[in-house]
């Protein structure tokens, strides 16, 4: 996952483990794109390649606004932001350990 968004020149890509934290999910990323448009693709990309891939079909919500993409893969929960709605909710405040922040 990280490298399908990654690929897809997604920026600010933070992993966030939630084992043992959380019950929904075993990861968290969170990243984001310059643009709805780039938002819409990164989570295309990504939904495709896991299905490709690993033959997991992902929830998706959000796409057609491109504000903030939420894919649910089971195991992994991919948020894909627009920078000021990521900084909005700032959910790496809420999940991250301690005092970690983007790019720690």
């Amino acid at each position: 996952m990280l490298a399908s968004v990654d690929d897809d020149k997604a920026e600010d890509i933070v992993q966030i483990d939630l084992r043992g934290r959380s019950d929904v999910a075993d990861y968290m990323v969170i990243c984001s794109g310059r643009s709805s448009r780039q938002v819409a693709a990164i989570s295309e990309k990504l939904a495709e390649r896991l299905k490709d891939a690993f033959r997991i079909v992902v929830k998706m919500e959000g796409k057609e606004t491109g504000d903030w993409v939420l894919i649910d893969s089971g195991d992994v929960i991919v948020h894909v932001f627009r920078p000021e709605v990521r900084d909005f909710y700032q959910l790496e405040k809420m999940w991250m350990p301690g005092s970690a922040h983007r790019g720690a």
